[in-house]
């Protein structure tokens, strides 16, 4: 006889770089985690990384995800293996996926809205945190 497996509630997905950890992120994972059971925090590959911004992350894939993994407000992590966060809805199912409001109203957050939606899941948005950015943080540094 199989047990089935606990619930969760609401499941939602936060994915991300997560490179050089700062207020941003931690914002959004808290913000997140009030609007759901279960946090899943997906930390975006190096070689994806590199295809959609065309550069590597500072930090290597590994040390973000256990750093993304110590945060209390998160209760799982997993790799990213996608830009398309529909193949990751595939892989791991959740009820709703959050991101920074930069993409709200941009083509690709109206094609993550019009895939995700397909299936039922939500995309709520929260606000971008405009003083601090990885970007930001690279230029400071000299990394371009």
């Amino acid at each position: 006889m199989t047990e089935n497996p606990p619930a969760k509630g609401t499941v939602g997905y936060v994915p991300g770089a997560w490179d050089m950890f700062h207020i941003g992120h931690l914002n959004i994972l808290r913000r997140a985690r009030e609007h759901c059971d279960h946090l899943i925090a997906g930390v975006v590959l190096d070689e994806v990384l590199e295809v959609a911004k065309g550069r590597l992350p500072v930090v290597p894939h590994a040390e973000r995800m256990e750093i993304v993994g110590a945060m209390d407000c998160v209760d799982e992590v997993v790799t990213d293996i996608s830009s398309d966060k529909f193949v990751m809805w595939q892989q791991i199912g959740f009820d709703v996926l959050f991101k920074g409001d930069d993409w709200k109203g941009t083509p690709k957050g109206d094609r993550l809205e019009s895939s995700l939606g397909a299936v039922g899941v939500q995309v709520v948005y929260f606000p971008y945190t405009v003083h601090t950015s990885s970007t930001m943080l690279r230029q400071l540094i000299g990394g371009g």
